[in-house]
Formats: structure tokens, sequence, C-alpha cells
């Protein structure tokens, strides 16, 4: 939401939004994970010697969170609006906006943390760029919902997933085992379909086509299915938990 948000106050389009999380989430992952690799005498001693508790990795994440994040932004402006980029100084008067004293050399050095801990490959596939494709392939096979409306409404649906991704991944694992406490072992399974954009983006496109005209709901699932190989069952369930959260309780 904060990425969002602060997309739509320097107006980037979508396209960058949508890096920035997938950037920032990349890097977090990062982070975590050299947090928990470190040697654990190594960190008990680091901690000692600078005088701080077993928190202190924690800490320090959190207390940059928000300079990395408008660093991600910053990067993922600069990859898809090369005459819009938001520079240096729009950044720290946000930042200060905030009360944070960083200065231009603090928000270089946060940059390129961003980019040496994702070994500069920031340029990923987002599942705006699966959406997209998807529509495009459709439109050449003979969808009956024409093409602006769908789009506009795929763009709506995918902001409200995005913004709303636990609760509905969280509804349609409880379809997939048809039990509402899974195990661990299944919570563990279930990464591999919250990591599957083209999952992902066959819902959304379902989703927005049932909500605009669902009489060809069922053309633009078919097509959905000829085109990716996902079932039309998957596609249902994706739709139907989207479907929940969007009108806000369990419908037939």
């Amino acid at each position: 939401e904060f990425v969002f948000l602060l997309a739509e106050r320097w107006q980037l389009d979508q396209a960058a939004r949508y890096q920035a999380v997938e950037i920032l989430e990349r890097f977090m992952i990062k982070q975590v994970e050299q947090t928990f690799r470190s040697p654990r005498g190594a960190r008990k001693g680091s901690e000692r010697a600078q005088g701080k508790g077993c928190g202190s990795r924690k800490d320090a994440i959190c207390d940059t969170f928000v300079l990395r994040l408008v660093s991600c932004v910053q990067l993922a402006s600069k990859l898809s609006l090369h005459y819009q980029i938001v520079n240096s100084d729009t950044a720290l008067k946000f930042l200060q906006s905030l009360k944070y004293s960083y200065t231009k050399q603090e928000l270089l050095e946060s940059e390129l943390a961003i980019l040496k801990t994702l070994h500069f490959q920031i340029n990923v596939s987002t599942p705006l760029t699966y959406v997209e494709l998807l529509l495009e392939v459709l439109g050449h096979n003979g969808c009956l919902l024409p093409a602006k409306p769908l789009h506009e409404m795929c763009m709506h649906v995918l902001d409200f997933s995005y913004l709303m991704r636990d609760a509905i991944y969280d509804t349609l694992l409880n379809i997939a085992i048809e039990n509402s406490t899974p195990s661990q072992l299944q919570v563990t399974k279930f990464l591999a379909v919250k990591e599957d954009f083209m999952l992902l983006a066959v819902g959304i496109i379902s989703t927005s086509a049932f909500i605009l005209n669902p009489k060809h709901w069922n053309q633009v699932v078919e097509h959905l299915n000829c085109i990716t190989g996902i079932t039309s069952q998957s596609i249902l369930e994706f739709s139907y938990a989207v479907l929940t959260h969007i009108i806000g309780s369990i419908t037939p």
C-alpha cells in the first residue's frame, strides 16, 4: 500500500509500481536470508562487540525500511520511465516530510545496497506483464469482451489482489485443501502457488471478465485454459477467492 500511494504521489505508471513491489520483496527476502545464514556464533559475537541485543539486525532492517522502500521506487522509475525518473531531490523531500534526515549520499548508498544485494538483477517480471500479454492473446483469439474495459477492470482487480494478497491466498488454500486449518507442510507446499504469476494473471482476467459480463465468462475461461494449460477448475477457484473478498462475504 505504501508503494502504491508513493507511486501515485509521484505520478508513476502501473508498471513502475509493480516493479517497485517486486524489487522490494526480493530485497527484503535477501536481507532475512543473510541474517539467518550468518553463523550463530559470529552474530552473537558481533552483537556483543557492538553492545546490541539479539534483535539488533532486525532493528537495523526496520530502521532503514522506509529508505529502502523509497529507493526501490526510485529504481523502478528508472527502469520504466526514463523521462520521468524520481530524482534524489524528490526522494529526499519526501523523506524529510516524514521527519527523516537522510543525505543524498545515504540515498545513493541505499540504491547501491539494493542493487548489490540483488546482483543488479532488478528488471524482473511482474504479474502486470503476464496480464497484459494474456489480454493481447485473448484479443487475437476473438474474445467477446471489449479490450479497453477489460484491461481497465483488470488493473483495478490486480491492485485489489495485491493489497489483499494474504487474505485471498488464505482463502484459496482453504478451498484447495477443503480445510480451514492447514498443516505446516501444506502451507509450505502452497508457496509455489503464491509465486505463480501466470495463475495470478489468469485469475485476475477471469475475475474481471465475470464482473464485466458473466455471460462471456465461460468463453474467457476456455481461452485462458487453452493458452496457459491452467485448468478451468483452478481458474474458477482463484476467481472465487478474489470475488469473495471483493464482495466481502462468501457467495454460492
